[in-house]
């Protein structure tokens, strides 16, 4: 008799194994399409409730936000979709502009201008968060820290410190919000306004380099100490350059009211990406950048000038306790060209204008 608990419980654990190798059959079949053969692996240990999770171990900044449908007001979903390090190099290779995935998820962009902003100095607004207040116009009204002549040797740099910073294809009003905004196709990324810059550049007889160097690909940390390397390395190669230009394109996601934002101009019945120049400020000394000053003075000129030929071209100048890669001469300036939300074509023809204005201010 004693022997008949455990006879007992030898029969219920021989059920229990078959009721769960029945179980496993009955979900197995589910993963077992052509395109999902590679998600048996998982099944085994994710069956708790019914469905197979592929875990990913790679962990990343790069996040994604789900945002309002053009159609709906209401939110669509508060989950973030954050791609891995690996996952986003694949995308950074492989897409870079508004996919076409019908059914997924969308969210708004909005188109806006941006004008007045920050502090007014004549004529020019100046967002400044750093810790100085230095006399803008007294700025403005210095000679540049710098002099172009009139031969054709190449005296300007156009750099890209984040070269897979892409734009869409097309403005539909919507993104899907799976559209990761970087990509190593020179075609869709911002390396396109570098060389409509320095087409504008050639064009008024300055002479110009414009690099295509990928410094964020395919790790985005070091990149600025990357592209400090590439400028220095021209710098040896052609002591003649004077400017330095690092093409950037900015992001700007609005979390309350659950939207992206589209900053453009119209100019010549043709839309274009609004600019924003980032001028840094070292008055301490921290950044060994003494020219610092003069770095404001041509953004100060740059500002006034293409806002002058271009009307509603600029957002604010950024002023602010950082110098980034713009400590290396007296004519260094980062320029962000429009958002994530931007069409490449507007950001190309954006570009074109800003070389005209530089132009400009450097033939004068």
């Amino acid at each position: 008799m004693r022997r008949l608990p455990k006879a007992c419980t030898s029969i219920t654990a021989c059920f229990l194994v078959c009721l769960a190798i029945v179980c496993l059959c009955a979900r197995t079949p589910q993963f077992m399409g052509a395109k999902q053969k590679a998600a048996l692996a998982a099944v085994s240990l994710t069956m708790f409730d019914g469905a197979a999770y592929l875990m990913n171990n790679s962990a990343s900044d790069d996040t994604i936000q789900t945002i309002t449908s053009p159609t709906n007001s209401s939110f669509i979903s508060t989950e973030n979709t954050t791609l891995s390090s690996e996952s986003a190099n694949q995308n950074s290779k492989d897409t870079g502009s508004v996919p076409a995935h019908p059914g997924k998820n969308t969210g708004n962009v909005m188109e806006m201008q941006y004008g007045a902003g920050g502090e007014k100095w004549g004529d020019l607004y100046i967002k400044n968060i750093s810790d100085i207040n230095p006399d803008f116009t007294k700025l403005l009204e210095s000679p540049l820290g710098f002099q172009i002549d009139n031969s054709r040797q190449v005296q300007v740099l156009i750099v890209h410190t984040h070269t897979c910073e892409a734009y869409m294809d097309s403005y539909t009003g919507y993104y899907y919000t799976n559209f990761y905004p970087r990509t190593t196709d020179n075609n869709k990324n911002v390396t396109q306004v570098g060389a409509a810059i320095a087409k504008s550049l050639k064009k008024a007889g300055i002479g110009v380099i414009d690099d295509k160097t990928i410094h964020d690909d395919p790790s985005y940390s070091g990149s600025y100490g990357r592209s400090e390397e590439t400028i220095k390395n021209y710098l040896l190669r052609y002591p003649n350059i004077k400017v330095i230009l690092d093409i950037h394109r900015d992001a700007i996601h609005d979390d309350e009211q659950q939207q992206i934002i589209k900053p453009t101009f119209t100019y010549n019945k043709k839309k274009a990406a609004q600019i924003m120049i980032v001028a840094g400020n070292d008055d301490d000394g921290s950044f060994d950048c003494p020219t610092w000053e003069k770095n404001l003075t041509f953004a100060l000129k740059l500002q006034e000038t293409a806002e002058k030929m271009y009307p509603g071209m600029t957002r604010p100048i950024r002023f602010m306790n950082e110098m980034y890669n713009t400590f290396i001469n007296s004519g260094s300036l980062l320029i962000e060209v429009g958002t994530d939300a931007n069409t490449i074509e507007e950001a190309k023809y954006s570009g074109e204008l800003l070389g005209k204005a530089l132009a400009e201010v450097l033939q004068k």
